[in-house]
């Protein structure tokens, strides 16, 4: 994304807290952050001063749009971002972060089961609850717990055998009352299960069922005059309430809803998504979709839902929508909240979901009668070289060669006016005997086209050819074998004046040297040039270190060795007879070489 595309698009983004994401032209999420003003932290991006790490620059390079989700605060924020990293792995995180996981507590799947910290969630069929964004806040929690609850730290394996066998003896924490001695069977394990589920209610938000629970402790313990212990319970149930009020773990009224919220105009309709888990907001979406005439929102919706929901595997039994709608699973709850958490969570979605409608209007209304740089070059390029269509696909061809070695050509591909790297293509030269630019070229492009009709693969508007009228006359002959010469344009571009010719014409083209489509042919021509190099010096790498010999089927580095030896180069051990080869290195490995060298025995691509 340019500084200028941002400029454009910057005015839409709100400044308040949420998530943002780079993506690359293939939907592709290329970097996931979060920002307390998203507008200031994008703004910081694409702003004057410069970027002094190269991930960034590469990052903003490579972007190819922006997308951001809006949240109640930096606390959701955190949350989200940790999800959406650990769902996609983007690229630039993975190189960015330092890896460090949110925290969690677990209560283990163990009999008397342990309440801890932890950063690492194992299928163990052990309860997970968080991800908490502060560890200090975690092990605040973990502290209240243990507090009201006493509890086991040990990690011993406290089977019903173990423990009538007397294995084990109570530690320093029976002692200082912070365990009850389940490991010499001092605690009922009934006992100590009630404990656990007012634990997992804690952390699913459920406070008043906990304080239910120490109010009937309390008074049972009054009832039989152990005032001691009853103030006991008291302290722990005002610990309760005291983090209770601090607290912003989860919500205490929400579990697991599905929010969706939609707006539309003439022509589009949004929708937006929030998946609520645990009171805790941990994915969001929108998409957009063409509107018909005759469709409401109401409609929509009802489609949409469950195509939504089978994409992120949503089994919440509960739909938060700012209208009833119709859902095919009747045990679906449809909640229309007028207040309290779940109305804010709808407001919260309807913000998103305006926005990015606000957003869609901005960027059409900027792009009325607009053309984008890259249409903007390619019709240029059309009109200068007076073609019939837009070369929205175009390609390069070069040759590479040192003194007759190694002899190598190169395929680049621009579409829409940038380079398509995946599309590039290297070629060895196999029916063409020391360095003969014009042979070489024409066995390339006809190696090419054949192999694209054969595959019924899409050919291009325009095809460029790095050489003067001689490499430009031997492309034709093949473009004419392959009966393609009428349907592609195709010029070479001389390297030293940078003249265009055409096919059957002597006279070249001038184009101005400040134009954006002679550019664009430059570019191509360069970048063929760099990629035939690439290869050509990898073989030549392995030629000095090594030796082509080594690539005939069954010679090896001693035979290849002796070559070399005896002849001084590949070039000149081409050019010997068989006879004299098998005076070398025998009448076997002699047709060998004599086989893989001669034009007559070639194998086609």
């Amino acid at each position: 994304m340019t500084t200028k595309e941002f400029r454009e698009f910057s005015p839409s983004i709100p400044k308040e807290p949420g998530v943002y994401r780079f993506l690359d032209e293939e939907n592709t999420i290329l970097y996931v952050g979060k920002a307390k003003n998203l507008k200031n932290r994008l703004n910081s991006y694409f702003g004057e001063k410069k970027h002094q790490q190269y991930k960034t620059k590469a990052l903003v390079r490579n972007a190819h749009h922006i997308e951001f989700t809006i949240v109640d605060s930096e606390h959701d924020a955190l949350l989200l971002e940790n999800t959406l990293i650990k769902k996609n792995q983007p690229r630039y995180n993975v190189s960015l972060k330092d890896g460090k996981s949110y925290t969690y507590l677990c209560i283990k799947n163990e009999r008397f089961p342990r309440v801890f910290f932890t950063r690492q969630v194992w299928k163990d069929g052990s309860s997970y609850f968080g991800p908490y964004t502060s560890k200090y806040r975690t092990k605040v929690l973990l502290e209240v717990i243990k507090r009201l609850f006493p509890l086991r730290t040990c990690t011993y394996n406290l089977s019903e055998g173990n423990v009538n066998k007397g294995k084990f003896k109570v530690c320093l924490e029976y002692h200082i009352k912070n365990c009850k001695g389940p490991c010499e069977g001092l605690e009922d394990e009934e006992d100590y299960n009630e404990k656990i589920d007012q634990v997992k209610n804690i952390l699913r938000g459920n406070f008043k069922q906990v304080k239910d629970y120490l109010k009937q402790e309390m008074a049972d313990q009054s009832a039989v005059m152990q005032f001691e212990r009853a103030q006991q319970t008291k302290d722990k149930l005002d610990a309760l309430v005291d983090y209770q009020a601090k607290s912003t773990v989860v919500s205490a009224t929400i579990r697991d809803v599905d929010v969706f919220t939609i707006q539309t105009d003439e022509k589009y309709a949004f929708v937006n998504y929030i998946k609520v888990i645990n009171g805790a907001m941990i994915n969001t979406d929108t998409i957009e979709m063409e509107k018909n005439l005759d469709e409401d929102e109401r409609d929509l919706l009802s489609y949409v839902i469950p195509v939504i929901r089978e994409k992120y595997n949503s089994i919440a039994p509960e739909v938060v929508a700012p209208f009833d709608v119709d859902m095919e699973d009747e045990s679906i709850l449809v909640t229309v909240p007028q207040r309290g958490d779940k109305k804010k969570l709808m407001d919260l979605s309807i913000k998103n979901v305006s926005y990015h409608l606000l957003q869609k209007k901005k960027s059409e209304i900027n792009n009325i009668g607009k053309q984008t740089s890259a249409e903007r070059i390619l019709k240029t390029l059309q009109a200068d070289l007076y073609m019939k269509e837009v070369p929205f696909h175009l390609e390069c061809f070069d040759n590479s060669n040192i003194q007759g070695t190694n002899p190598t050509a190169s395929c680049v591909v621009f579409k829409n006016a940038k380079p398509s790297k995946k599309d590039y293509r290297h070629f060895k030269i196999k029916t063409v005997v020391g360095p003969d630019d014009f042979a070489s070229m024409e066995e390339v492009v006809y190696r090419r086209y054949s192999r694209l009709l054969r595959e019924n693969q899409p050919l291009p508007q325009l095809i460029v050819i790095d050489g003067g009228k001689g490499q430009l006359s031997s492309a034709v002959k093949s473009l004419e074998k392959l009966d393609l010469i009428d349907k592609i344009t195709i010029i070479g571009i001389a390297k030293k004046l940078e003249e265009l010719y055409f096919p059957n014409d002597s006279v070249p083209l001038h184009i101005n040297k400040k134009s954006e489509s002679l550019k664009l042919i430059q570019q191509a021509r360069d970048e063929a040039h760099r990629f035939a190099l690439t290869l050509h010096r990898n073989l030549r790498s392995k030629h000095f270190l090594g030796t082509e010999l080594t690539d005939i089927p069954g010679i090896g580095k001693k035979t290849a060795n002796l070559l070399l030896t005896t002849y001084k180069s590949v070039n000149k051990v081409k050019k010997q007879s068989e006879d004299t080869l098998s005076s070398v290195i025998g009448k076997a490995n002699a047709k060998k070489v004599i086989k893989y060298f001669n034009p007559d025995f070639g194998e086609e691509e």
